[in-house]
C-alpha cells in the first residue's frame, strides 16, 4: 500500500486578479505550488505525487518539478471543470495505474504551508478511523446574514469546525463515494469531506493549523511572505 499525495492546482485564481494563476505566482524566486510540492517530496511516508494541472500549463509544472528536483511527481493530470473533477481525474489515474489499494492524500496545490506533523497525523487517523480531515476552530464570533449587510442570527462558533487539506482517505472508499454521489445525483461538492458528510459518512477531524492557509487573495500572499520569515521565540511552547 503506497500513500499518494493529490494536489489541485487546477483553479485560474480569479480572486487573486493577478495575470497568472496563483499556484504558479512566484515568492522569494520560487512558484508557490513548488513550495507545496516540496513539502511531500521531503516527507518520508510519501511515495508519490499526482498533480491536476491548469490545461496549458502543464509543461510550466513539469520544467519546475525538474528544476527543484521533485522526484516523487508521478503525474501531471489535466485538472476538470471543478474541483470534484479535478481530484476525480487522480483518483482514476491512481486507481488505473497503482490499483484501489492506497491511501490518498488531497491538498490544494496553494496552501504552501502545510506542516510534516499533520501529514503525518492524518495518516494515523486515516488508518485507525478510515478518513482524516486537517480542521481548526474558529475564533471568531459567526454571525448569519440574510442580506449580506445585516445580522440575522448567530451560530455557535463552538460547533464551527474550518476545514483545511489534507483530506486523507483508502481510495478505493473514496471513488465508491463519487459513484455513489454521481448514482444520486448530489450536488458538486467543493471539497472530498463535503461529498462525504453528503452521503452521510463519518468525517474525523485532525488538529491543523492557522500557518497552514488558503493562498486566495493578495493579502494571504503578505502573510506567507511574512510566515516564511519569522521564527518562533525559543521560549513559547
Amino acid at each position: 500500500m503506497k500513500n499518494i499525495a493529490i494536489l489541485t492546482a487546477a483553479g485560474v485564481g480569479s480572486r487573486m486578479k493577478q495575470d497568472i494563476p496563483k499556484q504558479f505566482l512566484s515568492v522569494n524566486n520560487k512558484p508557490v505550488i513548488v513550495y507545496t510540492l516540496e513539502i511531500f517530496q521531503n516527507h518520508p511516508e510519501i511515495d508519490e505525487i499526482v498533480v491536476a494541472c491548469l490545461g496549458g500549463w502543464e509543461g510550466v509544472l513539469d520544467a519546475y518539478a525538474k528544476q527543484f528536483n521533485i522526484t516523487k511527481l508521478k503525474q501531471i493530470v489535466k485538472g476538470g471543470k471543478d474541483g470534484q473533477g479535478s481530484i476525480k481525474n487522480c483518483l482514476d489515474y491512481v486507481a488505473e495505474t497503482e490499483g484501489e489499494d492506497n491511501i490518498v492524500l488531497i491538498h490544494d496545490g496553494n496552501r504552501p504551508m502545510l506542516s510534516a506533523d499533520i501529514i503525518s497525523n492524518t495518516l494515523v487517523c486515516c488508518k485507525k478511523n478510515g478518513n482524516a480531515v486537517a480542521a481548526i476552530p474558529c475564533p471568531e464570533v459567526l454571525m448569519e446574514s440574510t442580506d449580506g449587510k445585516t445580522a440575522s442570527g448567530m451560530i455557535d462558533r463552538d460547533l464551527v469546525k474550518r476545514t483545511q487539506t489534507p483530506h486523507v482517505f483508502y481510495l478505493k472508499e473514496l471513488l465508491e463515494a463519487h459513484k455513489e454521489a454521481e448514482k444520486k445525483k448530489l450536488p458538486r461538492a467543493a471539497a472530498s469531506c463535503a461529498l462525504y458528510q453528503m452521503l452521510g459518512k463519518k468525517v474525523f477531524f485532525v488538529d491543523g493549523s492557522e500557518k497552514n492557509l488558503k493562498l486566495t487573495t493578495v493579502d494571504d500572499i503578505d502573510i506567507f511572505n511574512a510566515l516564511l520569515a519569522v521564527r518562533r521565540e525559543e521560549w513559547l511552547k
